[in-house]
Order: structure tokens, then C-alpha cells, then sequence
């Protein structure tokens, strides 16, 4: 979607490159160069620059952490408010706020009432394609998402944070509810490739390829359909509301006829950024974007 924002605001192209803390080519020099008034990195790149913060912060540049990876309630409002502190949008982070706040608070509570059984939720970063399983989630991201959505996160005991799942122990497992995560961009042909510009055709294509594996047409989540491909691009952002809608709505139809997690996605974009998306976000095996 870059080059969506630049057609917008082309001032953006000249936004300078100072490389990127996850494949470590982040440049301290080429930071400081660009003389900031403050320096907003996510809790794990903090972590990951470890000593050269201290770089930074001798040059009078402050520090300051956001955390959206966690994906909890606490943390994303935080974020938000700090994020308006910054940059002196208080009262529209505040607003942003209190939107996520209501989406959680909805779909925990009537959870919370139905008092239903937890169903049993695997997901998957389909970036591998069906031939080799990839990361699948514990405590935080997805993991933290189902656990808001009142699901029973089949991976939690066999992955702390984020990694491969044995076959066996999924099998075993028996989800009841399968999702899998994909990108615009992916270099396997048969990858989970969801997001702007991807047709929904493509999408269902490219997620039965997923219930072929070996030993998934057994489990109770392809016999019965609950199989769908999420956006991952819209997780680590306040933006993850419209998916935890879908999860909750994947988990509980019944509980949420109501929600309408694609226009809760395109509306964050219509009331809030310049660019409007137009793709497939999220889908069922059956070719809906409504469980």
C-alpha cells in the first residue's frame, strides 16, 4: 500500500531510508543524520537495538516505545494515547481509542455471558504454502487475539510465543476453527496471498490449497467449513480491530450477526488516512467475508 500513501501525500517520497531494524540494517548514522525530534520505535525493536539507543539519546533525541505486537486491550490503548501525546492529536488517538476499547469491550462481554464452550482455534502464517507449516502463535499476536475473542488457542501449550507446530500435535489437537494468514506479497506460488489489490477468487484458491495437507480433511474445522484466510498486514496495529471482529464472528456466528468486521476495516481507512483500499481482507473457504 506504499505506493498508495505516496500518490496521496507525495511528501512521503522523501521520507529518508534508515534501514529496518528487523533484518538489521538500521542505521544509527543515517537516524541521527535526519536530526528527529524524537525517535518511536515498537517494544521489540527497543529490545533489539539494545545499546544503540544510548547513540540516540546522548544526541538528545528521546525514545519513545510503543507495543501494538502484544495485541492486548491495555497496550493498543496506550499506544494510541502516546502516539497522539507525540504528535499532538490527542483528541483524535483519543477518539481512536475508545473505538477499540468498544470493539474489545462488545465482544468480550457477550462472550462472557453466553458463557459457551471455548472453541478450538488454530492459526497460521500462510506465508510457507501447504508443503511446510509455518509460524503459528502463543501468548501474544494471534495467540493474544483469540484469547480476546474467547477462543481456545490450540497452540498455546507448544508455542510460548511465535514458531512451527508438530503436524501430530495439531492433529491431535482437532480445531474447530482454522484460519490462515497471508500478505499482498508472497514468493511461493501457493502462499496465502490476501490483501489490497488480490481478488477474493484468488484468495479461496489459494486457502483449499491448505485443507489438502495430509490428515486435514479429518479435522472438524475442514469437515465443517470453518476455514478462513486473514489479512496479516493488519495485525501490530490499532487496525487489528476489524480482524478480532472476524475471529470473534469465526468462533460465535450467532453471538455476532451484527458486526461487520470488512466495513469496521474500511472505515478506520475512510474516517482516518487518505487512501482507500480495495482487496480481500478476509474470507471464508466458502468465498464470504461473513462467517
Amino acid at each position: 500500500m506504499l505506493a498508495m500513501y505516496v500518490a496521496s501525500k507525495p511528501q512521503l517520497a522523501r521520507v529518508p531510508d534508515v534501514g529496518n531494524v528487523q533484518d538489521q540494517t538500521f542505521s544509527v548514522e543515517k537516524a541521527l543524520a535526519t536530526k528527529p525530534d524524537v525517535a518511536i520505535l515498537a517494544d521489540w525493536q527497543y529490545k533489539a537495538l539494545g545499546a544503540d539507543l544510548a547513540r540516540l539519546e546522548s544526541a538528545g533525541i528521546p525514545v519513545v516505545v510503543i507495543d501494538y505486537n502484544a495485541q492486548t486491550l491495555e497496550r493498543h490503548l496506550a499506544s494510541t494515547r502516546v502516539l497522539g501525546e507525540v504528535t499532538g492529536e490527542t483528541a483524535r488517538a483519543q477518539r481512536i481509542a475508545a473505538d477499540y476499547r468498544q470493539v474489545v469491550d462488545t465482544i468480550t462481554q457477550r462472550v462472557a455471558k453466553a458463557k459457551r464452550p471455548q472453541p478450538r482455534v488454530y492459526i497460521e502464517l500462510g506465508d510457507k504454502g501447504p508443503a511446510e507449516y509455518s509460524y503459528t502463535y502463543g501468548k501474544n499476536m494471534w495467540g493474544a487475539m483469540v484469547q480476546l475473542a474467547g477462543g481456545n488457542n490450540v497452540a498455546a501449550p507448544f508455542v510460548e510465543s511465535w514458531g512451527a507446530i508438530h503436524p501430530e500435535q495439531l492433529m491431535a489437537s482437532k480445531p474447530e476453527v482454522i484460519l490462515i494468514a497471508g500478505y499482498e506479497n508472497v514468493s511461493s506460488p501457493t502462499a496465502m496471498q490476501i490483501g489490497q489489490a488480490i481478488p477474493a477468487g484468488n484468495v479461496q484458491q489459494r486457502l483449499k490449497g491448505f485443507t489438502q495437507r495430509a490428515g486435514w480433511a479429518g479435522l472438524p474445522a475442514v469437515k465443517n467449513g470453518r476455514v478462513h484466510a486473514v489479512y496479516h498486514g493488519a495485525t501490530r496495529s490499532i487496525m487489528d480491530a476489524a480482524l478480532l471482529q472476524y475471529l470473534a464472528k469465526t468462533l460465535y456466528p450467532d453471538l455476532f450477526k451484527d458486526l461487520d468486521p470488512t466495513a469496521t476495516y474500511l472505515g478506520f481507512y475512510q474516517r482516518y488516512l487518505p487512501i482507500r483500499p480495495q482487496g480481500t481482507f478476509m474470507l471464508g473457504i466458502n468465498g464470504s467475508d461473513k462467517p
